[in-house]
């Protein structure tokens, strides 16, 4: 890895904003490639985040200021990807479902979806089973549903039968997640994946539209 690249990377994990926009700026100058630049610095920060964080090396504090880098440096590259015609792995909708006002978790998985190059759509929270389907409807492959109270759990197979009665649920893959959600759940109401936390939503996500 050139060393720049190198730099970016550990800037990433590291959580290090600063660091990451100066040598992005620096990489750019020196003609590396915006496409280069993001999947051996950003996205491969990013995934050494999350296989720490599976390995319980690091917590929620720090994946949050390392995706925080990420994204200062996806804004960064995100014209000079578009102008290059660099396409992401995917679009995802993400939001907790209606009747459910915590985003932290949601806010993390859309950070590391982004972060593995991912397209994310955040749909905010409180979002109601028709808003998840005009979402299908509008180009969104993979919906990413969070749920943190047992009581708005249902919600998640209210919006699955939403999107069966539009006709547009063969078209979707549904991922669901959330502190009360288990794998048991997911196949009970028909969801295409279940994910415990934020790294291992990112894999599923990829798994679901075969881009692993």
């Amino acid at each position: 890895m050139d060393d720049v690249l190198k730099s970016i990377y550990e800037g990433v994990v590291n959580g290090n904003a600063p660091s990451v926009g100066k040598d992005i700026d620096a990489a750019l100058a020196a003609g590396v490639k915006a496409e280069k630049i993001l999947k051996e610095g950003l996205i491969a920060g990013m995934a050494e985040v999350g296989a720490r964080f599976e390995r319980n090396e690091f917590f929620v504090p720090e994946m949050l200021i390392a995706a925080r880098a990420m994204q200062m440096g996806m804004n960064k590259l995100k014209s000079l990807l578009v102008a290059s015609g660099v396409k992401p792995l995917g679009k995802v909708g993400i939001g907790t479902v209606k009747g459910d006002l915590h985003d932290i978790g949601k806010n993390l998985v859309s950070m590391m979806l982004e972060g593995a190059g991912f397209e994310v759509v955040d749909m905010g929270v409180d979002v109601s089973p028709a808003k998840f389907v005009d979402g299908a409807k509008n180009g969104i492959q993979v919906i990413a549903m969070s749920a943190l109270l047992t009581t708005t759990m249902p919600g998640m197979k209210t919006t699955i039968e939403a999107l069966k009665e539009a006709g547009v649920r063969s078209g979707v893959k549904v991922m669901i997640g959330g502190a009360p959600v288990t794998q048991a759940y997911a196949d009970q109401i028909g969801a295409d994946g279940y994910a415990p936390d934020a790294s291992s939503a990112a894999r599923l996500a990829k798994k679901l539209l075969g881009a692993e």
